[in-house]
């Protein structure tokens, strides 16, 4: 797909965006879920009380930005936790699929998540040296490309395009509760395929196993379950992304094998032994770094690549994931 100049994609109002993207997606996105995003991210703002999944929204009250770095200055851990934020870690990890079709066993996934690219100047640059020389098959991005989450684009945009020359082979990816619907072009015209309440199969052979994606979940709230498994036949092997594990119920019960999801950073901030300050995600704990399971479904909450809010990182080193898929 061809990438679209910045300024065709600047007016918000909901018609003409709505009508452009329809176009430059090929009618993929259902009209409703074009107005439903177009007009949420057109509201004054984002809101820090209300809306979305939790009450509060951290990411909105800009205020806190001040605090925490002030916290950290008044602790003397500032330039310590600022440093950690660059140290990324490749962590490689085996995730046992029952009924995984043998052409797939040993299937690598490179997971990233919550890269808020436009945060730090030197962060594209960190994550780029960080992939290069991985070895997979295909990568997944499970949202939040931007730091804000409302305004321009391009300063993320262009940082991904950097990053996308470094990566190998499919990437595939959906929206967070930072990023805007204006992305979509830009990212598939870098060869980045969007999974905006979708799904799609991919064939070893005779084998296939099916990949869906949702839009966001968590403020947005356009995630839409059911017409992302559309095309997915009962009982095949399905992978679900995600930007936040809140609807890990949902997707368990639509027959989910493994989901991969983000937002949660894992807490970013952890107290001494791994206790999270604040994870900014309506569901257990236990849900929000890291592997988990519910019920048939397992999943994987990523610490995230990046760093949000402010870009620190305390006892909780940012990471990208290698998944091996094994029957």
């Amino acid at each position: 797909m061809a990438s679209l100049p910045a300024s065709q994609l600047a007016d918000a109002r909901p018609g003409p965006l709505e009508d452009t993207l329809h176009d430059l997606l090929g009618g993929r996105l259902d009209r409703i879920h074009l107005r439903q995003r177009i007009g949420l991210e057109s509201e004054q703002g984002q809101h820090v009380l209300g809306y979305g999944r939790n009450f509060f929204h951290l990411e909105n009250w800009y205020t806190s930005h001040a605090v925490i770095r002030g916290v950290l200055r008044l602790t003397g851990l500032h330039g310590r936790a600022r440093r950690n934020a660059l140290d990324i870690r490749v962590h490689r990890r085996d995730m046992a699929v029952p009924g995984l079709p043998p052409a797939f066993a040993g299937l690598r996934i490179l997971h990233l998540s919550d890269l808020h690219l436009d945060m730090n100047a030197d962060f594209p640059g960190v994550l780029s040296e960080r992939v290069r020389g991985l070895e997979y098959d295909f990568c997944v991005i499970t949202g939040d490309f931007r730091f804000l989450t409302h305004g321009p684009i391009d300063a993320a945009m262009d940082a991904m395009a950097r990053i996308r020359e470094h990566l190998r082979g499919p990437v595939y990816g959906i929206l967070g509760n930072h990023d805007s619907i204006r992305m979509v072009p830009r990212l598939e015209g870098m060869g980045i395929h969007m999974l905006m309440n979708e799904s799609l199969e991919i064939r070893r052979g005779g084998d296939a196993i099916h990949l869906a994606g949702v839009d966001d979940p968590h403020y947005y709230r356009v995630d839409n379950l059911e017409r992302a498994c559309r095309g997915i036949p009962a009982g095949a092997v399905s992978l679900l992304l995600a930007h936040t594990p809140e609807i890990y119920r949902q997707a368990a019960h639509a027959g989910f094998h493994v989901m991969f999801c983000g937002h949660t950073h894992g807490g970013q901030i952890r107290l001494p032994g791994g206790l999270p300050v604040i994870t900014n995600a309506r569901c257990p704990r236990r849900f929000c770094a890291g592997y988990w399971r519910h019920g048939q479904l397992q999943g994987y909450t990523s610490l995230g690549t990046g760093s949000s809010v402010v870009d620190v990182r305390l006892n909780c080193p940012p990471e990208v994931v290698l998944h091996r898929l094994v029957p």
